[in-house]
């Protein structure tokens, strides 16, 4: 093969098109952009990073970009080939409210054991906050980082053992959207 490709080729079109919530024309659109960026056809972590810079200019989206870098490498080969960006894209864009759960999840559950721990979301919460910089007011009850997390888990952990389960936090977080508001920064580019 060798030669990078300047297109989809049918049948991945065709596998995307199952996979996502694009059409043909916007997949096509993705990937031209995709591939203009990465000429190579893989992101990597470095690059991951520049892109969510331009969205947040006034905070520090570094670790955040990280962690979200983590979801996206499907494969943990330490690239974000397009596949992998368009399929996650997808979710956090257009995806249903359980799909979307799902991923939020994944992103909270650092070490990939099947809970969230207080210092998982504290680790993202922080993320969030360095991000966001002073660009976001918020309520007393969550200016800082901690008392945000102390408010999740007073309201999500039912059996109060200090970790959340899969189960625990699709239920909290239908009743706080905020936690998969995280998730939104596509909403209104995609």
């Amino acid at each position: 093969m060798g030669k990078s490709q300047s297109k989809l080729s049918p049948e991945q079109l065709a596998d995307l098109q199952k996979n996502t919530y694009f059409d043909k024309k916007e997949l096509q659109q993705w990937y031209k952009g995709f591939r203009k960026d990465c000429p190579s056809g893989q992101l990597d972590k470095t690059e991951f990073g520049r892109i969510y810079k331009q969205f947040f200019p006034f905070g520090d989206p570094a670790e955040f970009a990280d962690y979200v870098f983590n979801v996206f490498d499907e494969n943990k080969n330490g690239t974000i080939d397009f596949k992998e960006f368009i399929c996650a894209l997808s979710v956090t864009s257009r995806g249903r409210l359980d799909e979307k759960l799902k991923w939020a999840f994944q992103l909270y559950d650092i070490d990939k054991d099947g809970t969230i721990t207080y210092d998982e979301m504290l680790q993202i919460v922080q993320a969030i906050y360095k991000m966001t910089g002073e660009m976001v007011k918020l309520p007393a009850d969550e200016d800082t980082p901690e008392k945000r997390v102390d408010k999740i888990f007073r309201n999500m952990d039912r059996d109060k053992d200090a970790k959340l389960t899969y189960d625990e936090f699709v239920e909290g977080s239908k009743q706080d959207p905020t936690i998969v508001q995280a998730l939104s920064l596509y909403d209104g580019l995609v």
